[in-house]
């Protein structure tokens, strides 16, 4: 990737630049900038890692490091659409896992993960703080519960 005269064409490169700029000289950015680069991007690649580890002149496997160990950051292109299923001890005994059944049925995924057309990732969560609506699942900030796989196919027809 181009990092001088051309990147400027890229609206996102643009705004990572501004997020550079914007932390230049502050002690502690690696994260926040790790952030907004996921935020401007969806994921972080290799590529940007490494414009970040140039950027912030530190190694490659610092910001590698960093990205791996918080569960916040993706190394992938996620969905447009992320569903989380609660796996806990009451969503559990409640069916969770036929309504995770019913879930990965209807999105075509196998296991956790991302549909290749990026319309939805699937992943399964300890909890979700909703026991009491159990079994529950959340599709990107809104939380449904008292679940069944039909409600479920409902819900999830939503988000096409």
């Amino acid at each position: 990737m181009c990092t001088s005269c051309c990147s400027f064409k890229d609206p996102k490169q643009k705004a990572l630049k501004e997020t550079f700029a914007r932390y230049q000289g502050t002690s502690g950015s690696l994260i926040p900038i790790l952030q907004e680069a996921q935020e401007i991007y969806g994921y972080l690649s290799g590529e940007v890692m490494q414009q970040i580890a140039r950027e912030l002149n530190i190694p490659y496997s610092k910001v590698y490091g960093v990205v791996t160990f918080y569960a916040q950051f993706h190394l992938r292109p996620r969905g447009r659409n992320i569903i989380r299923i609660c796996t806990g001890t009451a969503c559990h005994v409640k069916g969770a896992d036929r309504l995770l059944e019913t879930v990965r049925e209807a999105t075509g995924l196998e296991g956790e993960g991302t549909t290749e057309d990026l319309r939805y990732t699937l992943e399964t969560v300890a909890c979700l703080g909703a026991c009491g609506l159990a079994p529950a699942m959340m599709i990107n900030e809104d939380t449904y519960g008292r679940l069944t796989p039909v409600k479920a196919l409902n819900i999830l027809k939503q988000y096409q």
